[in-house]
This record gives C-alpha cells, structure tokens and sequence, in this order.
C-alpha cells in the first residue's frame, strides 16, 4: 500500500516508521528543508515540497496512493490538504490530524476528510484498518495491566456473521465494548446479532489476540469443516 504523509516532522516521522514496518510504501512531503531528515527514516521515499501546491502534489503521484495522512502542525494545511487528496486525486482514503480541537468540527468529509484523529498511534491503526477487513488491529495499549484495545472489521465470510452476541464462545480475558455499524454505536448485549462489516471493539489480553482473530475471521466453510 503506497502512502503519502503531509508533515516531516515528529508526528509524521512516527507513523511513517510504524507503517513501514508493517510493509507498506512510504512518502514523506515537507516544505521546510531543516524537516528532510532522510537519515531518521531512510526506508522512506522523501519530496521537498509544499504540500498545499498541486504541482507539488503533482510531482508526488498522489493519485498512485490509498492512504493521504495530513499530519503537520497547522491545521489549516491538514485541511487544504485532504481536500486536495480527496477531490483532485481522488484518494481513496484521508487521515488528518487535529492540532487545536476548537477546530475539529471542520474535520469532516465537506473538507474530504474520512478521519480526524490527533495521535499517531490511532492514526497508523486507522490505515491498517482501512485495508485490513479481518484482520486485528491494535488501537490502544493501556499502561497497566497485560491489555489492548483492539479492533476487528467483521469480513462477510466470517461464520460469526448472522450470530448472537451471547452464543459466541469468546475467548478468556476477551471483552467485547462496542460494535460500530455505519453510524451507530451500539453496546452490545447478548441478544445482538453480529453482521457482516460491523466493526467490533474488544479490551483483550495480549496473548488471545491471534485466538480472537482467528475466531472472527474464519471461513463458513472452515467451520463447518
């Protein structure tokens, strides 16, 4: 997966260095020449470049990238570049981050922005998720004790689909919290029904992560197998 990170600095750096370990295709775009640091994160393609400009948006290619990540420092920039990405580019998919929230209420799909976040952890979680269907992902460590939050967009295959909450043989120190489904947010109880697509959000011990991802991402006919 090829993504673009308006924003070289230590923000951008972070998640460009968490998504590379993860495999994917890295650029970074920054104006200021003190911000190329290509010695901090090397396996990155770097652009000296404003990113607010469409010939500099030009040079990136950034219509050959799945993920746009606006992560500077000015929220204005964060703006005007996500909705560049998202209307001149058509890029499938914008992170942006939120410096002063006095100014999240701008953050929304009118300025083509399909998430608004403001740390880098969520933000490179968020772009996992965005091509991961079935496939767990860590949102949050907490500080103390051996647990995660962590997300599973339910895939369509899943043998869990179309089956209640309370009939699911969840696996010890697994919690399910939440289950989002468009845009609802439901607290689940034993009676709901688990569809296709709800993304399910779990506080889960560390050690049954894999146990958890196997569980929803079965395959119908491995089940019944």
């Amino acid at each position: 997966m090829r993504v673009a990170i308006a924003g070289a600095g230590a923000v951008g750096r972070s998640i460009a260095g968490e998504l590379l370990e993860n495999g994917h295709e890295i650029l970074l775009i920054d104006k200021a020449p003190t911000a190329i640091s290509v010695e901090r994160v090397p396996q990155a393609e770097w652009l000296l470049a404003d990113a607010c400009e469409i010939t500099s948006l030009d040079e990136a290619a950034l219509q050959r990238c799945n993920v746009v990540i606006a992560a500077t420092g000015d929220d204005k920039v964060n703006l005007v570049v996500s909705l560049l990405a998202k209307t001149e580019y058509g890029v499938p998919r914008v992170v942006a981050r939120v410096n002063n929230p006095k100014n999240e209420w701008l953050f929304n799909e009118s300025w083509g922005v399909d998430v608004a976040v403001s740390t880098p952890r969520l933000m490179s979680a968020l772009v996992e998720e965005a091509v991961s269907v079935g496939d767990l992902v860590r949102l949050l460590r907490f500080s103390h004790g051996d647990a995660n939050l962590v997300e599973l967009t339910l895939p369509p295959e899943s043998a869990l689909a179309g089956t209640r909450v309370g009939d699911v043989e969840w696996p010890e120190d697994t919690s399910l919290v939440t289950i989002i489904r468009g845009t609802r947010v439901l607290t689940p109880t034993r009676e709901d029904s688990l569809e296709a697509g709800d993304e399910l959000l779990f506080v889960a011990a560390q050690a049954r992560e894999e146990q958890l991802e196997d569980l929803l991402s079965v395959r119908r006919e491995d089940a019944v197998g």
